[in-house]
């Protein structure tokens, strides 16, 4: 199925629909605290720099909605919920990469990792999501900063981000080295990375 023929609202295939939003995740859920939480952007940034947001920085920053699916690849789908928080548009904007950057690392609390490619990453529709159908997300969900990537499978988003790291080469992160696929369209299915095909992704 072309990117022109998927519609909002429409499940990919091998999913159900789900009514609510279940809980899954990997580890405790960890405890915020605002005067020690920061954002980092590093790596293959355009000026050699490394950036860091306060809480209260990245909470100023425009905040914009989108109206985004989120499927799992446990195989059940949340269709039509809008997303409150950062677009990734708006941090590629404030702490630009460099013209060889392919991909990103997105990182989470207790060092856990996805990998996105630029295009992913920077999509109109991929947002760092603070509220969920205009309320706050809880802690169990994120709180108070989780990926959300509509077109892609939702570990690709993670929970309790910290930080985005530029990459001038794909690296696989948490899920993607322990056999999740690399790349993560619910439109074709691709869940693990023994349907990798040929350029999908580096060697496991």
């Amino acid at each position: 199925m072309g990117q022109s023929e998927r519609h909002e609202g429409d499940l990919p295939p091998g999913q159900r629909l789900q009514r609510g939003w279940p809980v899954t995740h990997y580890g405790p859920v960890p405890r915020f605290k605002p005067d020690r939480w920061e954002l980092q952007v590093f790596g293959a940034t355009a000026d050699g720099a490394k950036r860091s947001l306060t809480h209260d920085e990245f909470t100023a920053l425009p905040y914009a909605t989108v109206v985004g699916d989120l499927h799992c690849v446990t195989k059940f789908s949340m269709l039509g919920a809008e997303w409150g928080g950062v677009r990734a548009r708006t941090l590629l904007g404030l702490a630009p990469p460099a013209p060889e950057v392919t991909h990103v690392m997105v990182w989470a609390e207790y060092g856990f990792s996805s990998n996105l490619r630029v295009a992913d990453f920077a999509d109109e529709r991929t947002i760092f999501a603070t509220h969920k159908d205009g309320e706050p997300l809880t802690a169990e969900h994120g709180f108070p900063v989780r990926l959300v990537v509509p077109h892609l499978y939702a570990w690709k988003g993670p929970k309790w981000v910290r930080g985005v790291e530029y990459m001038t080469a794909d690296r696989r992160g948490f899920w993607e080295e322990r056999g999740y696929h690399n790349i993560g369209d619910p439109w074709r299915e691709q869940r693990y990375s023994y349907q990798e095909e040929p350029g999908d992704g580096p060697d496991l």
